[in-house]
């Protein structure tokens, strides 16, 4: 990590911990630099970083803090990882806008894929059908499958959200995969609804297998963060005694 991304991803931390509130100035450039014992040019550097995020906006005068709801969606995988474990109630948002962009890539896909495309996507349904998987690689592959399938859809704007949202979540899902409880052999159904979908080219049938999909994920990955917070407190706890 160079200097001026170690200052930058220390102060998007400061902001999104409340160390900087919204509409609050930001230290000066001499202050920072101070602090990051680095020079005035990696300072400003790092000051580009989170103007082009949007969480600063920078001045002649200063920087000052803008609300995140005003940051661009690199954000979301900082504040995804500015704790031990990922929050909750974001990767449940991420979950949902996922599972809308599937019903939007459902109907592109099946009404304008290439037989190609139908192809490669069964071909990522298949293993899904096995009760060989492990827990976690299943986990994995579910949510490439879900990944895919959007990038499979053709449309841009869909592709590059979906990327963006699932390039920043999985990285911060790694600490819950051993909790997450969802035996293979439950989605077995959904598999084959899916690949049925796919190659009749209904919509209706694959949109209702990725809901089905969306309901397990949610509940299997609610239930790993509460089996990941007692863990977290256990070793907390035996920190705390020692």
């Amino acid at each position: 990590m160079s200097k001026h991304e170690e200052i930058a991803a220390g102060l998007i931390q400061d902001i999104l911990t409340g160390r900087y509130r919204v509409g609050e100035r930001l230290p000066s450039e001499r202050d920072l630099a101070g602090r990051f014992e680095a020079n005035r040019g990696s300072v400003r550097e790092a000051m580009k970083k989170l103007e082009q995020i949007g969480l600063a906006d920078v001045q002649a005068g200063g920087a000052r803090v803008k609300d995140k709801e005003e940051a661009s969606l690199d954000v979301i995988g900082h504040l995804l990882a500015k704790d031990t474990l990922p929050d909750e109630s974001l990767i449940d948002q991420i979950l949902l806008v996922m599972s809308g962009l599937i019903a939007i890539a459902a109907i592109q896909v099946t009404s304008l894929g290439s037989e190609k495309t139908i192809s490669d996507l069964r071909a990522l349904v298949k293993p899904l059908k096995s009760q060989k998987m492990t827990k976690e690689s299943h986990t994995i592959a579910r949510l490439e499958l879900i990944n895919n399938f959007v990038q499979a859809s053709g449309n841009l704007p869909l592709q590059l959200i979906g990327r963006a949202l699932f390039q920043q979540m999985a990285p911060n899902l790694t600490k819950l995969l051993p909790h997450v409880a969802l035996d293979p052999k439950s989605f077995a159904p959904i598999a084959n609804q899916l690949d049925s979908g796919l190659e009749s080219r209904d919509p209706d049938k694959v949109t209702s297998a990725f809901k089905q999909l969306y309901d397990m994920n949610r509940e299997s990955m609610m239930n790993a963060f509460s089996q990941a917070r007692k863990e977290l407190e256990l070793e907390n706890n035996e920190a705390a005694n020692q």
